[in-house]
């Protein structure tokens, strides 16, 4: 099972697609990093660019789930918007394609991680590094994005989008 899961942002998406083996029972990172956009870039070009980067994500490992961080509280209406904006381009990207798209809470991701829903970034990456066996510990936001496909797999507690239904384990 090949999974594209995503931490959504304007400026910075981080990007992974894992891939776990029934038959060996292993979680591998095929691929993760950031989709970054400038600070100058008008938001429609940001929004362009995240959905053209995950569809050549997709054509070239071919997920079959895509697994998003869900809207989360911010304390200015603007920034929840433009997260929302972001969310939806990496939404369209996978459901143009036909990929099932399921939705975690942020403090559900790092719980499934970590063990706590309160951890900080740098526990989730140090965390993703030695659960997955890395070399070298990914940026945060590619470890958010490679937390987001492991809660995937490791909790009932997503979302389908498109049906509305919650999940059970992969």
């Amino acid at each position: 099972m090949k999974i594209l899961s995503i931490d959504p942002g304007l400026r910075k998406t981080g990007f992974a697609v894992i891939e776990k083996k029934e038959e060996q029972d292993t979680i591998k990172a095929l691929t993760f990093g950031v989709i970054r956009n400038q600070q100058k870039a008008l938001q429609s070009s940001c929004l362009v660019n995240i959905r053209n980067e995950l569809n050549l994500v997709i054509g070239k490992y071919k997920p079959e789930e895509c697994a998003v961080e869900s809207v989360i509280y911010v304390q200015s209406y603007k920034t929840a918007i433009t997260m929302g904006a972001a969310r939806a381009a990496a939404i369209i990207a996978a459901a143009s394609h036909g990929i099932p798209v399921y939705e975690y809470a942020p403090k559900r991701i790092k719980q499934a991680v970590v063990g706590k829903g309160a951890a900080k970034k740098e526990q989730v990456a140090f965390m993703i590094r030695a659960l997955l066996s890395l070399k070298e510990t990914p940026t945060s936001d590619a470890a958010d994005a490679i937390a987001v496909g492991l809660a995937h797999l490791y909790t009932t507690e997503g979302v389908n989008i498109s049906t509305g239904n919650k999940t059970g384990p992969i």
